[in-house]
């Protein structure tokens, strides 16, 4: 047997019968984006077995994309979670038959409720057809399941189906990058559009040294810092130059090194310093990484260092760059 083959025919059954399907829609797809629109609650979806298991993906999908929704589970509806739903809600109800015994059982009390209801169904004329508002259709020409039994380019569709509404209501509400991001901040968008510099600065045990200190005095705070650099600072605390690990490296091939002499002697001076800690942190690493440097120093006003931001505390906290 060829898996090979069996792999590349079950994708493509499954990609035909999507592309099928997007010539079908219609007047009713914007029909359903309408009813949703208007919907001052919660967009509520109810499926049994597989189209459940659909269900609950597209609610997820829905409320990160800034349609407040959830999955209901008919047969929990019709031992009292029916409570759950209540007015300016509507019901988006997953059946492929259109006559799944426990979705259909929940329809009239949902009608007498006044919800409104977008059906999905391959059958417009069943039980969950004749019920709905709106019904789309969900029909295919036959699954990928060689035994025409499994549920394979249904469900897709049906996924694929619930994906296009919920794009399409992200362009009818003009659903920005900012919006995605704030319905997923621990996401990598949500990290990159939210976390600043003060949420990951270091402020404390910073190692900071008077600019006439010895090198070796240096040496000795650079090691206790642990951030491969030490802050140089005249007689009035503000920042004057930087030694980093480079600049000692390239002391040591000088000819007049000597460990004795003042650091200010090695090191960097009047380096890049930023004062804005509202800035992304985003940002910063774009920064950093223009400028080829470790460290980002954040002083006051007044040039007085008040923290660091070092390249791997972006990394850890897994920023990335624009």
């Amino acid at each position: 047997m060829d898996l090979i083959s069996v792999g590349r025919e079950t994708l493509q059954i499954e990609a035909d019968t999507l592309l099928k399907a997007s010539k079908r829609i219609d007047q009713s797809f914007l029909d359903a984006i309408d009813i949703i629109e208007k919907t001052t609650g919660k967009l509520i979806i109810t499926g049994v077995g597989k189209s459940g298991l659909v269900g609950a993906k597209m609610a997820a999908t829905f409320a990160s994309t800034g349609t407040s929704s959830f999955f209901l589970h008919p047969t929990e509806a019709l031992h009292g979670d029916l409570g759950m739903i209540g007015q300016g809600d509507t019901l988006l109800a997953i059946s492929y038959s259109g006559e799944s015994e426990e979705l259909v059982k929940i329809l009239p009390h949902i009608k007498r409720f006044e919800i409104p209801l977008i059906g999905m169904t391959a059958d417009t004329d069943s039980s969950l057809g004749r019920y709905a508002d709106v019904a789309l259709s969900i029909a295919i020409e036959k699954e990928a399941c060689p035994l025409g039994a499994a549920p394979t380019s249904s469900t897709t569709l049906t996924m694929a189906m619930g994906d296009a509404l919920a794009v399409a209501m992200m362009q009818k509400r003009g659903f920005k990058e900012e919006d995605f991001a704030s319905f997923h901040p621990g996401g990598a968008l949500g990290r990159r559009l939210f976390v600043k510099i003060k949420d990951l600065m270091h402020t404390e045990h910073l190692p900071i040294i008077d600019q006439y200190k010895s090198l070796k005095d240096a040496i000795v705070v650079m090691s206790e810092g642990k951030l491969g650099t030490v802050l140089i600072v005249d007689s009035d605390s503000k920042l004057t130059a930087i030694l980093s690990d480079g600049d000692l490296r390239r002391a040591l091939m000088r000819s007049d090194f000597d460990l004795d002499d003042v650091v200010l002697k090695y090191a960097t001076l009047h380096p890049k310093s930023y004062s804005n800690t509202e800035l992304l942190a985003s940002e910063a690493l774009e920064i950093i990484e223009e400028n080829r440097i470790q460290l980002l120093i954040i002083t006051d006003a007044a040039k007085k260092i008040i923290g660091v931001l070092h390249i791997h505390d972006l990394v850890d906290a897994g920023i990335k760059s624009k």
